[in-house]
């Protein structure tokens, strides 16, 4: 079972998502804040990170570069998602994520992405 960190400080959205990928047949791991991600990221091994930017104390593009800048967990695929930013604002960043979804979003189209990026990373594991 492919397993999912998802960061939202919206519970709302949170619950959902969690709700759409459990039904998927995904493991989730949901977190409404991003203090602590890195433990978890190391206790779960999640296969991908949907992170939302607007967090409360933290950004999650800093959480992005941090994730994205460490050696252990760069494999990572990070799927941002944002109401407020747009994509071409996310793919200037020095460690953009693998993909980013503007909210509102469709739930098929979540799901189309992440599949995508678990398929990706599964080809790179396989290559190395």
């Amino acid at each position: 079972m492919k397993r999912i960190i998802v960061v939202d400080d919206d519970e709302e959205v949170l619950d959902t998502i969690e709700l759409v990928l459990e039904i998927g047949g995904y493991e989730v791991e949901p977190l409404t804040e991003a203090e602590g991600i890195h433990e978890t990221i190391h206790s779960f091994n999640p296969d991908l990170i949907i992170l939302d930017i607007v967090l409360g104390k933290i950004d999650g593009r800093t959480i992005c570069n941090e994730i994205k800048s460490n050696p252990k967990t760069k494999h990572i695929p990070i799927l941002m998602m944002s109401g407020l930013y747009k994509s071409d604002e996310i793919k200037l960043l020095e460690t953009p994520p693998d993909d980013f979804m503007a909210k509102p979003f469709k739930m098929d189209v979540l799901l189309e992405k992440i599949e995508k990026l678990i398929s990706i990373k599964a080809a790179r594991q396989n290559i190395n």
